[in-house]
């Protein structure tokens, strides 16, 4: 074990990565050094609890952790992210877990790592941390290693809606919208190091909000940068299609912007949606996503739907299976619905497991029978491809257009992280294939 050594492990979503980047960051211009899990002396864990089976992966892990190296005094363990924080009483449940950690943490004490650091140095564990103030995380300038082609940028924390079957709010609270200067000196700050792909990150982009600067107002002095590069705009909640739609237009219009919307909808029932605490309606939506299409034919839809919530009846179910018969999103996350702590939902009449199981099932199932049909208009498409990394095998490479598409280039012969001109020759599924030319 080397002193002055971390290692970061991550769940969950991109928020919580850019989590980790940033505590990586702050950690480093202190001078501590990125190590093995192995080698480290502080081993931070950060959490993810959006779902059970998450949950049930990082308690695991947790308890995993603790009887592998409960003999090693001199390594620490910190608890980090949203699991510790979505109940009360789920401090006392990671503390079973891993009884030798060094600190819990919460969401706002990231930046105070060093001081953490030499606290626990000096002696203190089972350490419990909690912020009183919320702060801005993007005034943090995010350093990547060399090589490196994806950056991400929070621009907000916590939401203002009050979705019954979410725990995550408990843990990130309420809306806390980031300095929109900082957010644009952090883009450039990563741009500067060569990063091709930003992903602008929250728990709801479409709630941005900063002394009357919107989304739009923030985007479009992001790809004013004199740098070339992709933007994407990460969740952004169906309410926004009605209360704020020309915003939206306005911001697929710019370059720079990937065509891509994850907008997820969670049910096709309006009934279901009435319960879940989402405010709106089908019928709504379906309106102005019909425009979308037609203004964007190219668009990437991708949408998330909770099978099984609370009172879901077959009629309900139905209702989403003819959503995304209309729909047809190209990219579509399936959840079974299960009860969350601190939440509405957990309290409600459950639908039974087994059935839950076969409405994700013929869900996905009608989604996999649409994929070949929607992807089939990029045949033979030509443009530029962000080349990100290695392929599935030799000389391919993996990179995406300006719709998000997943893309394969054969015989790639040239440099990750460069924009290369490519035509797509085969359609299978999710993938593109192409070629240089």
């Amino acid at each position: 074990m080397e002193k002055n050594t971390f290692y970061i492990e991550t769940y969950g979503c991109v928020s919580n990565k850019s989590d980790s980047y940033i505590m990586s960051t702050v950690l480093n211009k202190s001078g501590y050094i990125s190590s093995t899990i192995e080698d480290a002396e502080f081993v931070i864990i950060n959490t993810c609890a959006v779902k059970q089976q998450t949950e049930n992966k990082i308690k695991s892990r947790l308890n995993e952790l603790y009887y592998n190296f409960r003999d090693e005094v001199n390594k620490r363990f910190i608890i980090a992210g949203c699991l510790p924080h979505i109940e009360a009483k789920y401090i006392d449940v990671v503390r079973n877990l891993i009884p030798n950690f060094s600190a819990i943490i919460d969401l706002d004490n990231i930046n105070d790592l060093p001081l953490i650091f030499e606290e626990i140095k000096s002696g203190s564990s089972n350490l419990i941390y909690k912020s009183k103030d919320s702060i801005d995380k993007s005034e943090i300038l995010i350093d990547h290693p060399k090589g490196k082609i994806t950056g991400i940028v929070p621009i907000s924390e916590g939401c203002l809606g009050s979705c019954t079957y979410c725990c995550v709010k408990n843990a990130r609270g309420h809306l806390n919208c980031y300095n929109p200067h900082n957010i644009i000196e952090n883009v450039k700050h990563q741009l500067k190091q060569g990063i091709k792909q930003v992903y602008l990150t929250s728990q709801d982009c479409s709630t941005y909000d900063y002394k009357k600067t919107k989304l739009f107002d923030l985007v479009t002095e992001l790809v004013d940068l004199n740098y070339k590069f992709f933007l994407r705009i990460g969740m952004i909640n169906p309410r926004f299609l009605i209360d704020e739609f020309e915003q939206l237009l306005s911001i697929f219009k710019l370059k720079k912007v990937y065509q891509f919307l994850h907008l997820p909808i969670q049910s096709g029932s309006d009934s279901i949606l009435k319960h879940m605490n989402r405010y709106y309606k089908i019928s709504d939506i379906a309106d102005k996503l019909k425009i979308l299409r037609k203004k964007f034919p190219l668009l990437t839809i991708s949408t998330d739907i909770i099978c099984g919530f609370p009172g879901e009846t077959k009629e309900d179910f139905n209702q989403t299976i003819d959503l995304i018969k209309w729909l047809k999103p190209e990219i579509l996350n399936v959840s079974k619905f299960t009860p969350r702590p601190g939440t509405k939902a957990k309290n409600m009449e459950q639908v039974n497991s087994k059935v839950i199981k076969r409405r994700s099932t013929a869900l996905s199932d009608v989604f996999r029978q649409s994929l070949h049909k929607i992807n089939s208009k990029w045949e033979n498409w030509e443009g530029e491809v962000l080349v990100l990394h290695e392929g599935l095998k030799e000389d391919q490479a993996f990179g995406r257009n300006l719709a998000y598409k997943n893309i394969f280039i054969e015989n790639f012969k040239g440099n990750f992280g460069m924009f290369a001109k490519a035509r797509i020759y085969k359609v299978d599924g999710f993938n593109l294939f192409a070629e240089m030319i």
